[in-house]
């Protein structure tokens, strides 16, 4: 075989559940990470001229796994491992792990390693960090660039979780069920964060836009230990809704289209599809959870051919039920759109007017008021609104948005 795309896609798919074994067997993330490692070492040597495996996880458990206990007979002075066309050929034993890690570790060891990564006296930041490292396998240097800091202060920053999951004592026996239900939040959560540093990215950093691809990869491998979950399936279908209008979010030069202007026609019907789907699904459960709220709102944008025939109403009634669920002046402000196309840009300034002190450095809340002032004929507050709001912009299509807004504004004082 001379393609070898199929080995890096096989190696990608089976990391999380290959890590995670391993790190059951040796209790440590480093050594689990380096056994890891040292498998796919050996698969890059020995698949190109064997094939692969009939279940590649299977065959880096047992490889990685013989690896790192070669290392250790080594240092002792034991026998070594057997020679390289021996642990290729894995035979039975591959065929009789992988029928073992189906039927009882796969599901606890994968949800652990999630876990683990997403362990409380973590901070957020490095929560993620640490979960793409070892779950996501990106190299610290993509991570780095993601996240617009040195190499050597995100290997300082994965290397420091690692150490406090180290201190924690963090058990490896099978999650319990109320485990599950108090650390899965935290879990969606971590995901969920992943997509928005990559959806929040602009067109022309790759780095960063790569990670709501690994979102949406990491939540399909939470609902597959998940099945039956609506908040799960709310995330991963609020992931897919989102995502789908990446091609129409910016023009050629890097500029933010509004949902409004955008071509709705190059948004991706698979991943709408599927989303839509996993909505239908959830809601035959008759469980409400706040992603899953967010993922019926995406749904209703997703459903109208165009912005005119988006059911705002609607869309109203679900930001006040969000609103029940987890009250946030973000929130309030999401819903403040809303209600400017139901009720008029007055009743939306009168909403979002009490959240001023709570949203001060804020870009999207003095944007937003300042698209409210432009439509009720208030220049002078607008630009204002306008001014403060590219002061607060985390992106240079965010700020150039704005200016676009003002250039407008000044243009058509200069007409009247």
């Amino acid at each position: 075989m001379t393609d070898l795309a199929w080995i890096d896609g096989a190696l990608t798919s089976a990391r999380p559940q290959a890590v995670a074994a391993l790190l059951r067997y040796f209790r440590n993330l480093d050594n689990a990470e380096e056994a890891y490692q040292e498998a796919c070492l050996r698969a890059l040597k020995t698949w190109p001229t064997n094939g692969p495996p009939r279940d590649p996880a299977a065959w880096l458990i047992m490889v990685g796994r013989n690896a790192a206990l070669d290392t250790v007979r080594k240092t002792s002075r034991h026998t070594a491992l057997p020679d390289e066309a021996q642990i290729s050929d894995l035979d039975d034993r591959e065929a009789d792990m992988a029928e073992r890690l189906d039927a009882t570790h796969y599901r606890d060891d994968v949800l652990r390693l999630l876990f683990i990564c997403c362990h409380p006296d973590l901070p957020a930041t490095q929560q993620v960090a640490l979960a793409l490292r070892i779950v996501s396998g990106l190299t610290v240097a993509q991570i780095a660039r993601a996240f617009l800091v040195s190499e050597a202060a995100m290997e300082q920053r994965i290397t420091r979780a690692k150490a406090k999951v180290a201190d924690a004592g963090v058990p490896f026996e099978t999650p319990g069920a109320v485990e599950r239900a108090e650390r899965l939040a935290a879990v969606m959560a971590m995901i969920y964060l992943v997509f928005n540093e990559g959806y929040s990215a602009g067109p022309h950093d790759e780095a960063r836009g790569a990670l709501a691809d690994e979102a949406i990869r990491l939540g399909r491998l939470l609902l597959r230990m998940f099945q039956t979950e609506p908040e799960v399936m709310g995330l991963l279908a609020l992931m897919l809704l989102q995502h789908s209008r990446a091609p129409a979010r910016f023009n050629r030069d890097g500029e933010v289209i509004l949902l409004e202007d955008q071509d709705r026609r190059l948004w991706r019907p698979a991943m709408i599809q599927e989303g839509l789907a996993l909505i239908d699904k959830a809601m035959r459960h008759r469980q409400t959870g706040p992603l899953l709220v967010q993922a019926a709102i995406g749904a209703l944008h997703a459903r109208a051919s165009s912005y005119r025939e988006t059911d705002w109403a609607g869309i109203d009634a679900l930001y006040a039920t969000l609103e029940q669920l987890t009250p946030s002046p973000v929130v309030t402000l999401n819903r403040a759109v809303a209600v400017s196309k139901t009720q008029g840009p007055e009743a939306a300034l009168d909403m979002i007017a009490p959240l001023e002190a709570k949203l001060a450095g804020y870009f999207h809340f003095h944007g937003a008021r300042g698209g409210l002032l432009l439509q009720l004929g208030r220049p002078r507050e607008a630009r204002e609104a306008f001014d403060r709001a590219i002061s607060l912009a985390n992106t240079p299509a965010e700020a150039a948005h704005i200016r676009m807004h003002i250039d407008r504004l000044m243009a058509d004082q200069r007409t009247s």
